[in-house]
């Protein structure tokens, strides 16, 4: 099991590409758990995560999301541009398993 949050301004914009990913995952048998959180929450979810995905809206927060969750261990990185724009939750889905396996 595998439980990623993705983290945007509000959680909202997030949402369509979270359903995106469920789907794909569902397809694929993987079993996860995929929300989306505004980025104020990250402190309150880390623990929650195994890896953490910044909307690119939100990439100016990286330095902060990652002293958030490298010391729990949990990977964080911002979404690609084009992935997220595309909706492509395969691609974003399959990253976030490389992460979890690092």
């Amino acid at each position: 099991m595998i439980r990623i949050g993705l983290f945007c301004a509000a959680g909202m914009s997030t949402s369509m590409l979270v359903e995106k990913m469920r789907k794909v995952a569902k397809e694929k048998g993987v079993e996860a758990t995929i929300n989306a959180y505004p980025e104020s929450e990250m402190e309150k979810r880390v623990e929650e995560i195994d890896v953490a995905l910044l909307g690119p809206q939100v990439k100016f927060m990286l330095s902060k999301a990652q002293g958030i969750c490298q010391p729990k261990g949990v990977p964080v990185q911002v979404i690609n541009t084009m992935d997220y724009g595309m909706m492509n939750g395969e691609k974003v889905l399959n990253e976030a398993i490389k992460m979890a396996n690092k």
